[in-house]
Order: structure tokens, then C-alpha cells, then sequence
């Protein structure tokens, strides 16, 4: 079995690439966020196994960042496996005693957890939606909390340029005020 851990940031994405013994195959490397550095990522993964069934990929759940790598990977058919971050520092924080914390230990560090973990569960297609609709989601609370802040904004400025206004309508947020 060969083990994919991918540290996902918004320009670049540093790998580390395990075999079974989970022994480096490869120094930990960086890849840019784009075909040319998928294609490298997916030229050193095909190395070390031509063997699909015997590759797993773990990323972590990065929001938008991680949807271009995601979506190539899955494209060629790999095991992919999309981990909360919060799990993978937590494991990071259980197997080593010093804080390090840097990219690269974190490529290796999901890798690991693709070595040890079995309760890890592969992406599927059907967990796009819910994704879709967390990032929705997100994002229309977003918006709610901006309106509230523009809300009081306006409250606080038309009260300091027309005082007595506020006393003689029901709300300073109608169509006619």
C-alpha cells in the first residue's frame, strides 16, 4: 500500500509520499496549485505503484482551496480521503512531543494517519452536495451578519445627522425613511 498525505494551502501543496512500512519514498515536496504540479504530484505517485486499489490519498478539508486538487484526484480514479484538520492536529499533537508544526509535518502527519487510522472513510462523489452546502451555508450567515453590521451602521449615522427622526417611525430600515 502507498500513502498520499497532502497538506493543502491556497498557492501550494506540500506531499509526503509512504510505503507500506511507512517508509519515506520520497523527501517531503512541494507542488504548485495547478495541472503542472498535479501532474508532478501524480508522475511521483504512479512511481512508487501503478496499482490504484494500492494508493490512498488523505487531504485535509481546506474549504475551496482544496476542490481543484480534490476534484483531479478523483478524476484519476485514486482513494481519496478528506480529514478534518482538527483531527489531523490532534494526531500530529498525540505523536510527537515536540510543536513542531510546518507544512511538511503535516503532509507526513496525514500520511500517517492514512497508515494507522481505519475508521477513516474514502470521499465519495454523493459527499459533494453536503460540501456545496456547507460552503452555502457559510456563506449566507456571512451575508446575515453583514447586513446586521450595515443595519447599525446606518441606525448610528442617521441618528447623529437627524436626531429626532427615529422617534417618529417605526423603524429607520423602511423603503420610505
Amino acid at each position: 500500500m502507498i500513502y498520499v498525505g497532502i497538506d493543502v494551502a491556497k498557492d501550494k501543496h506540500d506531499c509526503c509520499i509512504l510505503g507500506p512500512d511507512a517508509e519515506e519514498l520520497f523527501p517531503v515536496f512541494t507542488i504548485r496549485n495547478n495541472r503542472e504540479g498535479y501532474d508532478e504530484l501524480f508522475r511521483r505517485i504512479e512511481t512508487a505503484s501503478k496499482d490504484l486499489s494500492q494508493i490512498k490519498v488523505g487531504l485535509e478539508a481546506t474549504g475551496y482551496y482544496s476542490y481543484n486538487i480534490l476534484g483531479s484526484l478523483l478524476d484519476r480514479g485514486y482513494h481519496t480521503f478528506v480529514i478534518n484538520p482538527l483531527h489531523t492536529n490532534l494526531y500530529r499533537k498525540g505523536q510527537r512531543l515536540r510543536k513542531t508544526k510546518t507544512d511538511k509535518v503535516d503532509a507526513r502527519s496525514i500520511a500517517e494517519m492514512l497508515v494507522t487510522d481505519k475508521t477513516l472513510r474514502p470521499y465519495t462523489d454523493t459527499s459533494y452536495p453536503s460540501e456545496e452546502l456547507k460552503s452555502l451555508t457559510r456563506y449566507r450567515f456571512d451575508l446575515i451578519q453583514r447586513r446586521a453590521t450595515l443595519k447599525t451602521s446606518i441606525t448610528r449615522l442617521v441618528n447623529i445627522v437627524f436626531p429626532k427622526l427615529e422617534g417618529l417611525v417605526p423603524t429607520l430600515h423602511m423603503n420610505t425613511v
